[in-house]
């Protein structure tokens, strides 16, 4: 997918004294990791609150600059446009989602109940309001940019997929039924995804209440994994 690059030097901007003035100069040099580390992430935080705003084409890269309080040449040391920058800040909501996701100790007495927690906790992730109205830049953005769309899209399913699949594989039912066997899981956690996820996403992204919508997560949870279930022992999931 479109990401940024990494440059071995960036700028670190200080307040000069030496002609009594407090204009800001740039030195050019190796800054401590530390610090790259701070001032990327203030990038991206300030990144993530403006294509929230404005969106992909309403966004500037002065003024995301101006809100991380970063120059436009530290930016661009590590972003080469707002398109990679726009990939980093969905990148990095991923893989928070995934820390999240892959956390997950499911609950419950019976297998059902375990399917249930998992889907729950995805669904939790899903519908936060941050990770919605990513969802919708992204779209927006996608007749514009088809190829940044398709891979934002592509790198969070399958990444998901995977946190998902090896949850599954852990569960001590998961050798019951053919459809979690190692081979074929990775299919199966991507239609459990699409089952959990899919309709109640569509209806996020359509500007139905996010708060309504969550408090529907049980019984949607509920329907949808004896559903899932149902297909898998009876051989509809391949």
């Amino acid at each position: 997918m479109p990401g940024g690059f990494r440059s071995d030097k960036t700028d670190v901007m200080e307040q000069g004294t030496a002609t009594g003035s407090r204009a800001w100069v740039i030195r050019s040099g190796r800054p401590p990791r530390a610090l790259a580390g701070e001032v990327e992430a203030r990038i991206l935080d300030a990144a993530r609150k403006i294509f929230l705003e404005r969106g992909l084409e309403g966004a500037s890269i002065d003024e995301i600059a101006d809100a991380a309080h970063a120059g436009k040449p530290t930016i661009y040391a590590r972003f080469p446009g707002k398109e990679a920058l726009f990939a980093a800040v969905i990148l990095r909501k991923v893989r928070e989602n995934l820390i999240s996701i892959e956390s997950v100790a499911p609950t419950g007495v019976t297998f059902e109940e375990r399917l249930a927690s998992i889907a729950t906790a995805i669904l939790r992730r899903v519908l936060a309001a941050e990770t919605v109205g990513l969802c919708r830049v992204t779209v927006a953005e996608a007749r514009r940019f088809p190829d940044l769309a398709a891979s934002v899209h592509r790198m969070a399913r399958e990444r998901t997929s995977e946190a998902v699949s090896q949850l599954l594989g852990e569960l001590p039912e998961a050798d019951q039924l053919p459809a979690f066997a190692a081979d074929r899981r990775a299919t199966t956690a991507r239609q459990f995804i699409e089952l959990i996820v899919q309709p109640m996403l569509m209806r996020a992204l359509f500007g139905e209440d996010l708060t309504a919508l969550r408090a529907e997560i049980g019984p949607h949870v509920a329907r949808t994994v004896a559903f899932f279930l149902a297909g898998c022992r009876h051989g509809g999931i391949s």
